[in-house]
């Protein structure tokens, strides 16, 4: 194990007092180097982006559901190199609920605003209310959470602070929980935003036979009008609108700002307006590509007859393409790549942000060392274990690119027979490649499953077996292997697996997996350690690095 400090370890947000050198991806780069960018900035599943500004400094948050930490939190100071620096969200409430896997639910597409000294965030839980949290530096620990309003099928919550002191509160809602959606209303909250405090007013209805399936609002006010930036038509063939009224509660004229047109960009959906020190204008929206997540795209944007134009207006119309190529902010300097991190060396005492777990942590799952590895336990299978779909200790991150290579190096220590630990591609559909102990032997194993939600059971293989590696007896025997596990991502989600003994020559094994998203998220990769037995010593896998490469 190593005991050396690696440049890639940006676990260390600023919080921790401790600094980091920039990391730059080896798959995916939006900053050419040459003063343009390419589409997506952050080619990674960051569903509902919101992004506001402050000085010369720019803060991102984005969807999370159910997994945790939740409501990451990231920084750039020219849009285009974001570094991932925090989670507002350490634990998810009702915690009796979100201790277990609750795929789908949890923190819905969440609004970052800045005002008086506070940032605030404020998100719909479509099975609980709007809940809002705040700091001083968003950066460090956040409040606990607020519940502003109660009730089910309220999403996508977007403050306002206006002129006179008021405060008020934009939601769309979720047909899902209270069977009516493309709707938009309006709420006063007190002057702390911390309560609803009216009844909601409508001041849109998408149920027109033109923008059905509207979410997503995003409040501002611009030279006297209040405006609503909201995306209609669906995530992946959608449009982006904009309304605007001298009139808090309307009545509210619409117009589709930004569409597909004739670009190769499908549905630009649902994003934030931020503005630049040097007065330029832009919007930061997403991108639907199934099995890949929700990615981040940058759109310049203009003010033409205080209507917003986003992206490139070809022919005039007032209503732009997404771009795929662009030159950068104007900043007033130039700032090195940066991208969001990948790749761990787990040489630190704080775990990697681009980690997240499928529910609650819980301290049995596992911990960072300053030894060099992570530490995963063999977290107990239900007794009704049918597949992934319920277990919690998985610990993940997104895909960072359509085509990349993940590769790990594992010691498994087993205690008993059936405990295993892996690599695996989770979504709907999930594989993985395992290293399972039974009598005097390790097995590799390959475990498909496809509709994993419905309670499909997995279906496991065997690939190979080893003989153990070492066996210490003290106590409880413990069983020990040493193994090198890769996957390769090609284009249209294309998984295969391999191994290897000395990290020199892998062996490819099993079937091709087609990688598919998750409820509402990405297909994840990870690593996991699980035992079927309900009882008795667990054993443990320490990882000793996870890089993303080509």
């Amino acid at each position: 194990m190593k005991n050396i400090v690696c440049f890639f370890i940006l676990s260390l947000s600023i919080s921790s007092g401790i600094s980091a050198q920039n990391y730059v991806s080896k798959v995916w780069v939006a900053d050419q180097g040459n003063g343009t960018y390419i589409n997506p900035i952050i080619n990674a599943d960051y569903s509902d982006p919101d992004v506001c500004a402050v000085g010369n400094d720019f803060y991102l948050t984005a969807s999370s559901f159910n997994c945790i930490p939740g409501l990451p939190i990231l920084h750039s100071n020219d849009l285009v190199n974001w570094k991932i620096v925090n989670y507002a969200l350490k634990k998810q409430i009702p915690t009796e609920i979100y201790d277990k896997p609750q795929h789908g639910k949890g923190v819905w597409a969440p609004c970052i605003r800045y005002h008086k000294g506070e940032f605030y965030i404020y998100w719909g839980d479509p099975d609980f209310g709007i809940y809002m949290i705040k700091t001083s530096n968003p950066e460090d620990e956040w409040s606990e959470p607020v519940l502003v309003k109660a009730g089910k099928g309220m999403i996508d919550p977007s403050p306002l602070w206006d002129e006179d002191g008021k405060v008020y509160l934009i939601n769309a809602w979720a047909g899902s929980r209270c069977g009516i959606n493309s709707v938009l209303v309006v709420s006063e909250m007190n002057s702390e935003g911390t309560k609803v405090i009216s009844d909601p007013v409508m001041v849109f209805d998408g149920n027109d036979g033109v923008n059905h399936t509207v979410e997503g609002p995003k409040f501002y006010k611009r030279n006297g009008y209040y405006y609503i930036m909201a995306p209609a038509g669906g995530v992946e063939q959608g449009w982006q609108l904009a309304m605007r009224s001298k009139n808090i509660y309307g009545p509210y004229e619409s117009k589709i700002v930004m569409a597909q047109g004739k670009s190769a960009i499908n549905g630009p959906h649902q994003g934030a307006w931020v503005e630049t020190n040097a007065g330029e204008s832009w919007f930061i929206n997403f991108q639907d590509k199934a099995m890949y997540g929700r990615v981040l795209h940058l759109n310049p944007m203009k003010w033409i007859n205080d209507w917003p134009v986003i992206g490139v207006d070809k022919d005039g119309d007032g209503c732009g393409e997404p771009v795929t190529e662009y030159k950068k902010p104007n900043v007033g300097k130039v700032y090195p790549k940066e991208t969001p991190v990948e790749s761990d060396e787990f040489s630190s005492a704080r775990l990697g942000l681009q980690w997240e777990w499928h529910a609650n942590y819980k301290d049995v799952y596992g911990f960072p060392s300053n030894s060099g590895f992570m530490r995963l336990y063999a977290g107990y299978l239900s007794e009704k274990f049918v597949n992934f779909w319920e277990v919690p200790n998985l610990l993940m991150q997104k895909f960072p690119a359509e085509e990349f290579v993940a590769k790990t190096k594992l010691a498994f220590t087993a205690k008993q027979d059936g405990e295993k630990a892996g690599l695996i591609v989770m979504g709907w559909d999930y594989s993985y490649i395992s290293i399972c102990k039974r009598d005097n032997l390790f097995v590799l194993q390959q475990a498909l499953c496809k509709d994993a939600e419905k309670q499909t059971p997995e279906q496991v293989k065997d690939l190979a077996s080893f003989p153990i590696d070492k066996i210490i007896s003290v106590g409880a025997p413990n069983y020990i292997k040493y193994i090198y596990l890769k996957v390769t991502v090609s284009k249209g989600g294309k998984c295969t697996f391999a191994y290897s003994l000395d990290d020199r020559k892998y062996i490819s094994v099993g079937d091709e997996f087609i990688a598919r998203q998750g409820k509402w998220i990405g297909a994840k990769v990870g690593l996991f350690c699980v035992n079927p037995n309900q009882s008795g010593n667990k054993g443990w896998v320490d990882v000793d690095w996870f890089r993303i490469d080509r």
